[in-house]
């Protein structure tokens, strides 16, 4: 874990997967090489590195609503030893280091998503309703990292609402041409968004209607939303990685 916390440490791991990919499988590599006995390949390490990373930002990103605890932490990484388990006691203490003491990234503004924007899975202008007042306003959305962001402006930085796609619906709606509608499997769907002073605050949406310009450009985004809606999205994500690392064998 300090090994880990040393490489975080000294660069900006921003929200692009593929940079994190990169870098904790290098340090993976560099990791084993002068510690030969810990692990019983760098595969092994690169898995638990890339679900460190995630597990801190579970805990401590405001943004992602249900935390992951302990034991789905140990779950997370069952098999990721060459087929076996790591010990349950050295996940827990690691689990807890980061609880703890998270990692900290440095020349970074916390609140600056532009990182997080680099390489989106899909962005663009479309046109939303509104939560209490049910008027439509055009508006900038962003797809990327299991999330759905709208801007006012596209050169905002900061954007206006964040909906984590964890257990959601995307369906097309009847009553509207190339409108669709995201709406939860429970009463309100678990989503943040700036207040007027610019606080960020609970939303309270019990669905999204979003429109688009035509019949073709809502089937590409309700596409797009669906493969990044999950049920468990560090579970999903951690199940890939895992699978990846199988694939070099």
């Amino acid at each position: 874990i300090n090994a880990e916390y040393g490489e975080v440490s000294t660069q900006s791991t921003g929200g692009e997967a593929q940079k994190i990919d990169r870098m904790m499988e290098e340090f993976a590599v560099v990791y084993c090489q002068a510690n030969s006995t810990v692990y019983s390949k760098s595969d092994t390490c690169y898995v638990l590195a890339f679900s460190i990373i995630m597990l801190n930002t579970s805990l401590h990103n405001p943004c992602v609503k249900e935390k992951l605890t302990a034991d789905q932490f140990v779950k997370m990484n069952n098999g990721i030893n060459d087929g076996g388990d790591l010990p349950a006691q050295l996940l827990i203490n690691a689990y807890h280091s980061i609880k703890t003491t998270p990692f900290e990234i440095p020349e970074e503004d916390p609140m600056d998503f532009t990182i997080t924007f680099y390489n989106p899975d899909k962005r663009g202008y479309l046109v939303k309703e509104g939560g209490k007042r049910k008027t439509w306003k055009k508006r900038y959305f962003v797809l990327t990292d299991n999330c759905l962001y709208y801007f006012v402006r596209e050169s905002d930085t900061e954007p206006k609402g964040i909906v984590p796609l964890e257990n959601l619906i995307v369906t097309e709606c009847k009553d509207r041409k190339f409108t669709f509608e995201i709406r939860s499997e429970e009463k309100f769907i678990k989503a943040a968004k700036t207040d007027s002073g610019g606080k960020m605050v609970s939303g309270n949406h019990e669905h999204y209607r979003i429109q688009a310009n035509n019949q073709e450009e809502m089937t590409s985004w309700m596409d797009a939303i669906q493969k990044s809606i999950s049920k468990d999205p560090f579970y999903a994500q951690m199940q890939q990685r895992k699978k990846n690392a199988m694939s070099k064998q």
